[in-house]
């Protein structure tokens, strides 16, 4: 969307006498299509970052159940004595601007599972883990589309989350971590 570009980017359009717009227009002529690889990529470095993180941190068990079905609605299953959680991973590499996909499978696993939850991993760019947040579920539920008819229904849609929105850490598993578990999993962004 003409709104994602990049400021530099804006300027120089700006400077060529273009709208954003007609910038944008040029951009997506020249780019073509989203690189599914390297969105791939981040998502499946974010999802390994955190599970190792959680596999040395937390006490109980970690599992990452999208490794054999993406069926589940979510990626990681933590599950000690004292609780669970279903850990839905999505990852960036931007620290100004969080853009997510969320399937409907996702969402509807959402709805029904009263342990499951979107977490977010920021990545530096050489993909090391940076911080860890949650995006509260009823923000979830008032910003996905809604369905006007049975004879459509969405089956992702994209969420752009502003920066004040997340919660840092992942407060539903502080109870499993363990004293030295990193920063990040307890809501401390690292450099």
């Amino acid at each position: 969307m003409p709104d994602e570009l990049p400021e530099d980017a804006l300027r120089a359009a700006e400077a060529l006498g273009l709208t954003p717009e007609e910038a944008f227009a040029q951009v997506r002529t020249a780019w073509g299509k989203v690189d599914t690889e390297e969105r791939s990529r981040i998502g499946t470095a974010g999802e390994l970052a955190l599970l190792h993180l959680l596999a040395e941190s937390a006490t109980g068990r970690v599992e990452h159940v999208a490794a054999w079905s993406d069926g589940h609605g979510y990626d990681i299953h933590v599950d000690a004595d004292q609780c669970s959680a279903h850990l839905e991973v999505k990852s960036t590499v931007r620290a100004s601007r969080l853009t997510v996909y969320i399937s409907r499978n996702e969402y509807e696993t959402m709805l029904r599972d009263p342990f499951w939850e979107l977490v977010t991993v920021r990545l530096s760019p050489g993909l090391q883990l940076r911080a860890v947040a949650v995006v509260p579920r009823d923000w979830i539920a008032e910003h996905v589309p809604s369905d006007r008819t049975t004879r459509g229904s969405w089956e992702s849609c994209r969420l752009d989350i502003p920066p004040e929105v997340p919660i840092p850490g992942i407060p539903s598993i502080a109870p499993m971590l363990a004293a030295t578990a990193p920063a990040a999993l307890k809501g401390m962004a690292t450099n």
